[in-house]
C-alpha cells in the first residue's frame, strides 16, 4: 500500500475516534513548508497531528508557512502563549537548550533511529528542561527528508578539495565552521533571502535534504547535488507551555498521542523517500555520489566540530551512547 493510502487510513481511523470534545479553542500550527503531503515530511508531520486533534474534540488550524511571521516571530508568539505549535528552525530552538543541538551536528548521526532511542532515552527530558522554563515545550522533532547533501550554482562537487572555490550559505556560526574544515567560506543568509543570494552570487549553494530546492522552487538557478550524507535535516515541533499547563490532562494526553501520530506518520513518510534523487534528476540538477573515500574524508574533516560547539556537560556523550545501542 501506498504511503498516502496509509496516511488515508490513519486519517479515517482518527476520526472514527469515539472521544468526546474537550476544548472549543483554536490550535494554532504555524508550518514551515507548503501543504504538500508527497513532499514535505514536515507538513505530513503537522497535518496528521492536526487531523488527530480535530478528530478528539481539539480544534486546529493549519496557518501557510510565513503567514504568522518569520521564525523569531514564532518563537516569541510561542513564549507568550499566542501561539500553540510552530514547526521550528532546530538550531533555533538549540539557543533556548543546548541538548538539542547535537542533532544538528554533521557526520554524528546513522539515521533517524538513532535520534529516536536517545529522544526516548531521556535527552527530550533534558532538553525541556531548559526550554519550558522559557515558555517552550519541544514535543517531537520531524525529519525533512533523506541525509543532507551539498547544493550548487556551479560544478559537480566529487572531493573537499572540489569546495575551495564555493561559497556557501550558512544557517549559523556553527555551519560556518563546518565550511571551514572542508577548506571554503560561508556566508549567513536568512531562509527567504535564499534565492536572490544564489542568483547574484551572494553564495554558491547550500547544505539541505535532497527535496527542499523541489520543495522551495530553487531549481531553476541550483544545478548540482552532491549526496554527502552530510546530517539529518530536521524541524523541531515547538508548542507554548504556558498553553500546555492550562489544558487538562486529558487535553494534554490528547496532543501528546498527537505528537505521537504525526511523528509515526513522518516516520513511515521518511521510509518512502528512496525516488528524491530520481526527483533531484528530473527537475534537471546532475547529482554527484561520493567514492567512500571522498564520503570518509568529509566526515573526518568534519569531526573537529563535534567538540568545538558548545554543549551542555554530558549532551554530546549521552547522545552518542543512545546512537551506540
Amino acid at each position: 500500500m501506498s504511503f498516502m493510502k496509509n496516511l488515508g487510513a490513519i486519517s479515517v481511523a482518527v476520526a472514527l475516534s469515539l472521544a468526546a470534545p474537550v476544548s472549543a479553542q483554536t490550535v494554532k500550527i504555524a508550518l514551515d513548508s507548503a501543504k504538500d503531503l508527497e513532499n514535505s515530511g514536515t507538513y505530513v508531520w503537522a497535518h496528521t497531528f492536526a487531523e488527530y486533534l480535530n478528530a478528539n474534540g481539539m480544534t486546529a488550524e493549519e496557518y501557510e508557512r510565513g503567514a504568522l511571521g518569520a521564525e523569531a516571530e514564532k518563537m516569541d508568539q510561542v513564549q507568550q502563549g499566542l501561539l500553540e505549535v510552530s514547526l521550528s528552525d532546530t538550531k533555533g530552538v538549540g539557543k533556548l537548550d543546548g541538548h538539542i543541538v547535537p542533532i544538528t551536528l554533521p557526520y554524528l548521526f546513522p539515521d533517524w533511529a538513532a535520534v529516536d532511542r536517545g529522544l526516548n532515552a531521556g535527552m527530550l527530558d533534558k532538553i525541556n528542561a531548559g526550554t519550558t522554563p522559557q515558555g517552550v515545550r519541544v514535543i517531537a522533532i520531524a525529519a525533512l527528508g533523506a541525509s543532507a547533501g551539498i547544493f550548487n550554482t556551479k560544478k559537480p562537487v566529487n572531493s573537499a578539495a572540489d569546495m575551495a572555490d564555493l561559497r556557501m550559505r550558512a544557517l549559523d556560526e556553527n555551519q560556518i565552521g563546518v565550511y571551514k574544515l572542508w577548506g571554503t567560506n560561508g556566508t549567513i543568509v536568512a531562509w527567504d533571502e535564499v534565492p536572490n543570494a544564489l542568483q547574484t552570487g551572494i553564495a554558491d549553494g547550500y547544505l539541505n535534504p535532497p527535496m527542499v530546492p523541489i520543495m522551495f522552487g530553487h531549481t531553476g538557478f541550483i544545478k548540482y547535488f552532491t549526496n554527502a550524507k552530510v546530517g539529518l535535516g530536521s524541524r523541531t515541533v515547538i508548542i507554548s507551555e504556558d498553553w500546555y499547563q492550562g489544558l487538562s490532562a486529558d487535553q494534554q494526553k490528547i496532543v501528546m498521542d498527537a505528537a505521537a501520530a504525526a511523528t509515526k506518520a513522518n516516520r513511515d513518510w521518511l521510509a518512502t523517500r528512496s525516488a528524491e534523487l530520481d526527483a533531484l534528476r528530473a527537475a534537471g540538477i546532475e547529482v554527484t555520489e561520493l567514492s567512500d573515500d571522498a564520503w570518509n574524508e568529509f566526515k573526518t574533516l568534519s569531526a573537529p566540530l563535534h567538540n568545538m560547539v558548545p554543549l551542555p556537560e554530558g549532551a554530546l556523550a549521552a547522545w552518542q551512547a543512545a546512537i551506540a545501542e
